[in-house]
């Protein structure tokens, strides 16, 4: 009898709105009443008479499963796994074609008569034409995901229903089919079905990128995520390329890389594809020589169009191995260089072209923060050049008082000056002659020093102080500081001409906060700080991300000290987040051990369906704990169950970017 006067009470709402009347509506979401609208206006669909449920007869419903054959086949895994998921709450799975015809289901035996006399059965016709608003029909016309819950439906005899569908697109990103769930009974409240919606996503994704992996097996695909943990076992991103890099297609996570692209960078013809490397920041060689970049099988590269770190794997045709490309020069492993980064874009640049100037003799300059490692990279570049067995003098023109600086760079004869002496003394520059001077801080030479300098680099020669002869010298001169040298030079605190003396290639170190490989350099750090001591000392996994979260404004300096200081204070044979400075703590002192991101806990579909819904909500706890008709806690306890972990705040922007 309820149900009866809900009934009634719905279909006197529909009808005063066929009358022009919006009396009832006032809670009603926009997708549902713009599909209301639809059906009383464009399909003339009577509120006042309910249709019986339209079934196909068995040979009409072949016609419609024979094009999408190949979607059934690839699908049917998970078809069969989400079913398990939702069957012991009370649904049933339809999948349907592009017109919304059901060419697969699953459902309860017992309740069979109730399903098909509701429609939800194989064969059964749901299309908004017909069905009146529904989760199918709606979710078709729209090409978006929706729930339609009880009396949104605009049909009468089904406000007894709650569905949930999600379209299921092709590699051009037509819908191609529709994943729905839904049940004969469910809660009142809309929000009890936030988390079915999250499945049905979480699977319909699953669907089309097994779609596409299964369209393009012939093809090579780049795999692409932004959290390095998720690449091999749930990278959202997939597009298929020639060997040459020109782009064959792209699922919906890679055509909105694409789109990305295009939007800042239209083409100059209609329907022009941009190569892969012209999406992301690296050669084709790069692309083509990920599997043996590392052991992961995993490369970063950035995103041209957004500047955004994404983690790239490749997964080569079926049955054959891409060609062995030769090496490039600038890709040549050169040890002392190559262990300086792990798998950073930006260091990959700044390696890249230190490859080529290794055995130049242009002078190079190096910028980066304070902290960053500029002496490190200096020495590399004079380690691995020809240079390499001659001397390597580094100054600090920071660090040298500016009344012994003179003396300490050019040197100076017994007598030069009172105090000096006896013997006289070679300067710095001298004292690298035939390998490299390496000037830190450049940018706080005194002006009177570098009218000097500048002889020196013009000339080849330096005069010691008390000296009547020039001496020859043979240099090769790296230079490096944190300053603004434009400001230094526009505010005449820095000579132009030496300036550019100096600058002849300009290496660009990042902050260690801007780099993807922050857990290598940790690694790296704290590797050969227990070098130097009498016991091994290991990282334990909370240390590891509290310094992973760390924004380490020193840089590389800052984190030598940090672990300095840790493995001095820390009482067992390894290093807790406790034993940490308290500044790298980051709140996580009180958490016994911290989780990070691993494909080992994450793998249960309850874990992936929430992994997909905390990524929708860009790791939003308080949004997705309201989609989910539960509390934060409930959330947070729920990730630590699946060992899930945000990215850093910058990944979590840049996935919001690509949304």
């Amino acid at each position: 009898m309820q149900l009866r006067n809900e009934q009634r009470q719905h279909i006197e709402t529909l009808i005063r709105l066929s009358e022009g009347q919006m009396t009832g509506l006032d809670g009603c979401r926009e997708v549902i009443r713009r599909s209301w609208e639809r059906c009383v206006d464009e399909y003339r669909l009577d509120p006042g008479r309910p249709r019986p449920a339209r079934v196909l007869t068995q040979q009409a419903l072949r016609e419609h499963r024979e094009p999408v054959d190949e979607l059934l086949h690839v699908a049917r895994a998970g078809v069969d796994r989400l079913f398990a998921q939702v069957a012991p709450m009370g649904y049933v799975l339809l999948l349907t074609d592009r017109r919304g015809i059901t060419v697969d289901f699953r459902g309860q035996r017992e309740q069979d008569h109730a399903l098909r006399r509701a429609g939800l059965y194989l064969g059964a016709d749901w299309d908004e034409r017909h069905a009146g608003t529904c989760a199918i029909g709606t979710c078709i016309h729209d090409a978006k995901a929706i729930t339609c819950h009880q009396s949104e439906h605009f049909d009468a005899t089904h406000i007894s229903l709650t569905c949930t569908a999600v379209p299921i697109t092709d590699p051009q990103g037509q819908v191609i089919a529709v994943l729905d769930i839904s049940a004969l009974r469910s809660p009142r409240s809309h929000e009890s079905q936030n988390f079915a919606l999250s499945l049905v996503n979480l699977y319909s994704r699953m669907i089309e990128d097994a779609y596409f992996l299964h369209r393009y097996r012939d093809c090579l695909i780049l795999r692409f995520d932004m959290a390095r943990e998720f690449v091999h076992l749930n990278g959202r991103g997939l597009i298929a390329i020639e060997e040459d890099g020109s782009i064959i297609a792209g699922n919906g996570f890679g055509r909105a890389l694409i789109d990305a692209h295009l939007s800042r960078w239209p083409p100059w013809s209609p329907g022009l594809v941009p190569k892969a490397t012209q999406l992301l920041d690296g050669e084709i060689g790069e692309l083509l020589g990920i599997l043996s970049a590392s052991d992961d099988q995993i490369r970063a590269f950035r995103i041209r169009a957004s500047e955004a770190i994404c983690f790239v794997t490749l997964i080569e045709p079926r049955g054959r191995r891409i060609a062995t490309r030769a090496v490039p020069p600038s890709l040549t492993p050169v040890p002392a260089l190559d262990r300086l980064a792990s798998d950073d874009p930006a260091m990959h640049r700044v390696l890249k072209l230190a490859r080529r100037l290794r055995n130049e003799e242009v002078s190079v300059l190096i910028t980066g923060e304070t902290g960053t490692g500029k002496e490190v990279l200096a020495r590399a570049l004079h380690d691995s050049g020809k240079r390499a067995k001659k001397p390597f003098v580094a100054v600090n023109c920071a660090a040298i008082p500016e009344s012994l600086i003179e003396s300490e760079l050019f040197g100076y004869l017994p007598g030069a000056f009172t105090g000096g002496s006896s013997k006289g003394m070679r300067g710095l520059i001298q004292q690298a002659d035939g390998g490299t001077l390496f000037l830190d801080e450049i940018g706080d030479m005194p002006l009177s020093l570098q009218t000097r300098l500048l002889r020196v680099l013009a000339e080849g020669e330096v005069m010691p102080l008390g000296a009547e002869k020039a001496v020859r010298v043979d240099l090769r001169v790296i230079t490096a500081t944190h300053r603004d040298m434009d400001a230094l030079i526009a505010n005449g605190r820095f000579r132009e001409d030496l300036y550019y003396r100096l600058n002849g290639a300009r290496l660009r170190l990042p902050a260690l906060r801007e780099r993807a490989d922050h857990h290598y350099v940790i690694r790296s750090v704290h590797e050969s700080l227990v070098a130097k001591r009498d016991r091994d000392v290991r990282l334990r996994a909370d240390a590891v991300s509290a310094l992973l979260a760390y924004a380490w404004p020193g840089n590389i300096r800052q984190l030598k000290n940090a672990l300095g200081f840790a493995l001095a204070t820390a009482e067992g044979d390894e290093i807790t987040v406790h034993d940490l400075p308290e500044e790298c703590q980051g709140g996580l002192a009180g958490v016994p051990q911290v989780l990070e991101p691993s494909s080992r806990n994450a793998t249960s579909d309850e874990g992936r369906a929430l992994l997909g819904l905390l990524r929708e909500t860009a790791w939003n706890v308080s949004l997705a704990a309201r989609r989910l008709g539960v509390s934060r806690p409930t959330v947070y306890r729920r990730m630590r169950r699946y060992g899930l972990v945000p990215p850093n705040r910058k990944d979590a922007h840049l996935e919001n970017a690509l949304h």
